[in-house]
């Protein structure tokens, strides 16, 4: 698959065409085989910069990379905002590295709804590891999880408030913690705050994840955190993740199976106009539903 071919099917699946599910159809039998890695923390933390120099690693060492870059959604274009054009231009010209952004589209979890699937196609053309990018977290933000391998989480000095909002959930979500720019005033405070962290909370399967430090702005530190993240091993999460992903999938399919072409955005319009109960309607549609099974 070329470059182009790549990037147009990624466009099908992102869109949720007809002929993007088919796509995904067809390639899922040819993926499984690409390590993925989520790279996610706060905004201003330097994931963009982190990942770049992971993606800069990965080529030294010969693998093929493919990375997604879950950017806001812009409310003018619907797109992302910053997209792969100010992103990792030092791979522009290669070919083994295949960068592609996409909006969240007011999808909440740091993703957007389409991202394994992205991840999932990236995997069928070959890509031997896959770099997800999420827009930031927060507490509940740990959708990562769910379409990745492994995951790090990114924190740097002086975040203050930032870092506090996130203590609570982080080790929901760290497999590895990253501490970057890591040459700045503050990181030995941080390390021994979320060691600290680590004393007191346990993650229900055990794992204690790793400190790395980087400075990622100078490519320091991307090896160390390679390794981190190749020693993390969770046999079980691949059908944990699965167990989540199908139920999304099958309440997708059954919305498009029950509702009418733009009968949602009709309802939603008669509900917030006080037209219309909107526990009636989710009653009606599945009544409807019911009887055209019959």
């Amino acid at each position: 698959m070329t470059a182009r071919e790549l990037a147009r099917a990624l466009t099908e699946v992102e869109n949720g065409t007809a002929e993007g599910r088919a796509l995904v159809r067809e390639l899922f039998p040819r993926s499984g085989r690409a390590w993925k890695v989520g790279v996610t923390g706060a905004p201003g933390a330097g994931k963009s910069s982190l990942v770049d120099g992971l993606a800069a690693q990965l080529r030294r060492e010969g693998k093929t990379v493919g990375i997604l870059a879950v950017d806001p959604t812009s409310p003018y274009s619907g797109g992302a905002i910053l997209g792969d054009r100010i992103r990792m231009q030092a791979h522009a010209g290669d070919a083994g590295v295949f960068i592609r952004s996409m909006a969240t589209r007011g999808f909440l979890g740091g993703l957007a709804r389409t991202t394994g699937e992205l991840a999932m196609v990236l995997d069928a053309a070959g890509r031997e590891v896959v770099l997800i990018e999420t827009v930031g977290v927060g507490q509940d933000e740990i959708d990562v999880v769910q379409v990745t391998d492994v995951v790090a989480v990114v924190l740097a000095p002086g975040m203050g408030d930032d870092v506090q909002a996130m203590k609570a959930g982080i080790l929901e979500i760290a497999d590895v913690l990253v501490i970057n720019k890591s040459d700045r005033e503050g990181a030995d405070r941080l390390e021994q705050e979320l060691r600290g962290m680590l004393e007191i909370a346990h993650r229900p399967d055990g794992w204690t994840p790793p400190i790395v430090r980087t400075v990622a702005t100078d490519g320091l530190g991307a090896a160390e955190l390679l390794a981190a993240l190749r020693s993390c091993r969770f046999p079980q999460r691949a059908a944990s993740n699965w167990r989540r992903r199908l139920q999304e999938m099958l309440r997708d399919a059954l919305m498009r199976k029950v509702l009418r072409e733009g009968e949602l955005d009709r309802a939603a319009a008669e509900v917030a106009a006080g037209r219309l109960d909107p526990y009636q309607f989710v009653d009606q549609v599945l009544d409807r539903h019911e009887r055209s099974a019959d």
